[in-house]
């Protein structure tokens, strides 16, 4: 299917591993003209030259100010933001007896603050000049609770509601504004987190990671470049009349009728 996403500016956060390099490469690779940024300097630049990106920004985007720098660099260098994708941020697992009210604030600004920091001004922008797409990429964890996942899965849940009420205040101005969910992807981050069960439940990673395929009906991870993949369609004219819904990617483990 022809996506027609060629000569696109596209500005990809958390674009230096995992889920947003997925992304980045997917892009590139249709003709995108791709920027990256991320809080690691040296993950951005290798990613960068592998991809022989035009731009890549490091930011801690849970500060309004280095968001805001960041995109006036990438629209200097690649112009005005045909689509945003927002993969950046994770908050810490923490198990339920060790969540303070700073934990809870930190989550936010982990995953919460760190899209919301890029979308406004984006958001705002794409309203003026009459076109956009921005995708969230999110997590599942903002539908089913998780014991070591409270903070970061109300993080997750803002989002979607963030999400499915920033498309409709700003569809009749050409702006189109998305979700996807996944659930257990093979990637770093994750990895991270199934550290963070195996502790609470005592038990080895290997058998956390176990336990967690197990759960899934289609027997295996996602793949980080098939969330990209979905990215890619939605972020595509091919979903123009698709705005304010969270796709679901969790390989059936929760099965919901939205």
């Amino acid at each position: 299917m022809q996506l027609d996403l060629t000569d696109r500016a596209v500005l990809i956060t958390g674009g230096s591993a995992g889920i947003g390099l997925a992304c980045a490469r997917a892009f590139a690779a249709e003709g995108a003209r791709v920027g990256i940024a991320a809080r690691r300097p040296a993950a951005l630049a290798t990613a960068q030259a592998e991809l022989g990106l035009a731009f890549a920004h490091a930011a801690d985007l849970t500060d309004a100010a280095q968001a805001a720098a960041m995109l006036d660099a990438f629209e200097r260098a690649l112009g005005p933001v045909d689509v945003l994708v927002n993969a950046a941020g994770a908050a810490k697992r923490t198990p339920p007896a060790d969540l303070t009210p700073a934990a809870w604030r930190a989550a936010m600004d982990a995953k919460y603050f760190t899209y919301i920091n890029v979308i406004d001004p984006v958001v705002k922008r794409m309203a003026a000049r009459g076109a956009g797409v921005i995708v969230n990429v999110i997590g599942q964890g903002g539908k089913v609770a998780s014991p070591v996942h409270l903070a970061g899965g109300a993080a997750n849940a803002a989002l979607m509601l963030a999400t499915a009420g920033l498309a409709t205040a700003y569809a009749a101005q050409g702006v189109r504004v998305v979700g996807v969910n996944p659930g257990l992807t093979d990637t770093g981050r994750v990895a991270e987190g199934l550290k963070a069960d195996a502790s609470l439940a005592n038990i080895t990673e290997a058998e956390a990671r176990a336990r967690g395929i197990a759960r899934i009906p289609l027997g295996r991870m996602a793949r980080a470049e098939e969330v990209a993949d979905v990215v890619l369609f939605l972020a595509s004219p091919r979903a123009g009349y698709v705005t304010g819904v969270t796709v679901t990617m969790d390989g059936a483990i929760t099965p919901t009728v939205v």
